[in-house]
């Protein structure tokens, strides 16, 4: 037993401080997370009138009750179509996530037809994308309730036409790999949305309600001249009489839950994963309300991440892996909900030493087949004679070799600072982590706003004396103002998460169940025997 002793005194002012700014950030998440249902559940009238439920209550009726669920992509969108604060919708027109259906861990994506009739924007296409890749690289069924506008029109691009062919493409690849795809036709899929059902295993179909057709009928004759219904190009009953495109048909939309239930209940999907054995394990010794104060919202202010690890790991039980080496990396062996797992964090900027050990970490945990998870909070890889002269390029390097190969899943936590090649050596979004997950306090960027102000203006100094010119001190002031918003503007963690930079933005004090949940994935994923086939399920 090797149980952390807490040096943290939670009556100091400084904690006290903490406290106050990271709950004002925790209290900011929790009201952006609030708009859309909010929005959407103001069309409750509007639903009821047509027979149908609200779009959270589908998804409500799907999902077993009690279970936990990861939402993906929850603050995506967020600020990013429009400049009005109070306007922008987090998580924009759909909502994507894992949870359980019937005791079957599924990736789930939902249309919320309640917000501008579904229409596909380009956070709700990250969302819907991002789930299919986790379904594709965790081996998890797919399910999508489908009630669409289709593309957002109104803020069409040809680069967003061209890139939405990847979403159809990958619902063929989950066929192919052997996953199934369900689709439940709640409402109207029209034009290439209709390919979200065709390229479906199961379609479930609401009558009277759900649709798919290529061409509804106000572009049908506007194109050929012919006049039809929306029944008799793509209604329910048709597609399962005629065209073969339905499987089941549904009285409602509770009953189309149900059977999307029992679809996946007859899969039978967890007897080709073995039954992890029942793990006993404590909890932390130390309260995770702990972290508020333990993690200043100002990433220049230290603290030890051992502090944060210890209301994280079960039983604040670690092993700390070359403490007096690499002093400022961080790397250690734990549990979390019983899943063994080795930490990587940061109490400072990484130099050779800390970037080494933590290459050798890494190779030792891929080694024993443990999970990696990292704790971000870096300025970088440290600079200047001393560092460069030491091999820090060299070391660096080992550092974001052994990051990208490890064959190890990955999980990272942007949890503070996360600046230039230490957003890459500590496992950051290009390098495909398993998982990405951010805290509303966190700051990623090449560099702070002031440091690139400062180095541009070294530079601009540099040109004007090399040519013999005055430099304009009211212009380089000028530069400076502009070029510390731009980057600062950027760095902030609703700033990136809304951008859809992540898998999500989480409350601190929600690490410790998120990574349960997530390390039962991927122990799932790497367990689960799959029967992949030539070229996905062709519908007859």
């Amino acid at each position: 037993m090797t149980v952390f002793r807490s040096k943290v005194n939670t009556q100091s002012d400084s904690f006290r401080q903490n406290h106050a700014d990271m709950t004002a950030l925790a209290d900011k998440l929790r009201a952006l997370n609030a708009r859309a249902p909010a929005r959407s559940a103001s069309r409750k009238e509007r639903f009821e009138k047509r027979g149908q439920l609200l779009p959270r209550e589908r998804l409500a009726r799907l999902l077993d009750p009690g279970m936990p669920y990861f939402e993906i992509g929850n603050i995506a969108g967020y600020m990013l179509d429009t400049d009005n604060e109070e306007k922008s919708i987090p998580g924009s027109t759909i909502m994507s996530g894992v949870g359980f259906i019937n005791g079957v861990r599924c990736a789930i994506v939902n249309d919320d037809s309640a917000i501008k009739a579904g229409a596909m924007t380009v956070a709700g296409g990250y969302r819907l994308k991002r789930a299919q890749e986790i379904a594709l690289a965790q081996n998890l069924p797919f399910l999508h309730l489908v009630e669409s506008a289709g593309g957002d029109l109104m803020n069409y691009t040809v680069g967003g036409f061209l890139e939405g062919g990847t979403l159809f493409a990958n619902l063929a690849r989950l066929s192919k790999q052997g996953l199934p795809v369900i689709s439940i036709l709640h409402g109207s899929s029209t034009a290439g949305g209709a390919y979200m059902p065709g390229l479906s295993d199961y379609v479930i179909a609401v009558k009277g309600g759900g649709k798919a057709f290529l061409a509804g009928p106000p572009l049908l004759k506007a194109a050929t001249g012919e006049i039809a219904s929306e029944e008799e190009l793509g209604g329910a009953q048709m597609h399962a009489s005629i065209t073969g495109l339905v499987e089941f048909l549904a009285d409602n939309d509770g009953e189309a839950a149900l059977m999307a239930r029992e679809v996946v209940s007859r899969l039978q999907w967890n007897t080709r994963c073995p039954t992890r054995p029942q793990q006993s394990f404590r909890e932390p010794e130390y309260d995770p309300d702990d972290i508020l104060g333990i993690v200043p919202v100002d990433y220049k202010r230290p603290y030890d991440m051992r502090e944060v690890a210890a209301r994280i790991v079960d039983g604040s039980d670690f092993s700390d892996f070359k403490p007096g080496y690499g002093v400022s990396t961080v790397c250690l062996q734990a549990e979390v909900h019983g899943f063994a797992c080795g930490l990587i964090g940061n109490n400072g900027p990484i130099d050779p030493d800390g970037a080494t050990k933590a290459a050798q970490f890494m190779q030792l945990c891929d080694q024993a087949d443990i999970p990696l998870v990292f704790l971000q909070n870096t300025t970088g890889y440290l600079v200047g004679k001393d560092y460069e002269q030491g091999g820090m390029i060299k070391h660096g390097s080992k550092m974001i070799q052994a990051v990208t190969n490890v064959s190890v899943p990955r999980i990272t936590f942007m949890i503070g600072a996360s600046f230039g090649a230490g957003n890459y050596g500590m496992c950051g979004r290009g390098y495909n982590p398993d998982f990405c997950v951010t805290w509303p306090n966190a700051a990623t960027g090449v560099m702070g706003g002031a440091q690139a102000a400062q180095v541009m203006s070294i530079v601009a100094e540099g040109a004007a004396a090399k040519a013999g010119a005055e430099v304009n001190r009211e212009q380089l002031a000028m530069q400076e103002k502009m070029l510390t918003h731009m980057f600062d503007r950027q760095s902030g963690a609703f700033y990136t998460s809304g951008h859809c930079l992540d898998d999500g933005m989480i409350d601190p004090r929600e690490t410790r169940q998120t990574l349960g949940f997530l390390l039962a994935t991927v122990w799932e994923a790497r367990h689960r025997d799959i029967k992949s086939n030539s070229f996905g399920i062709a519908r007859m």
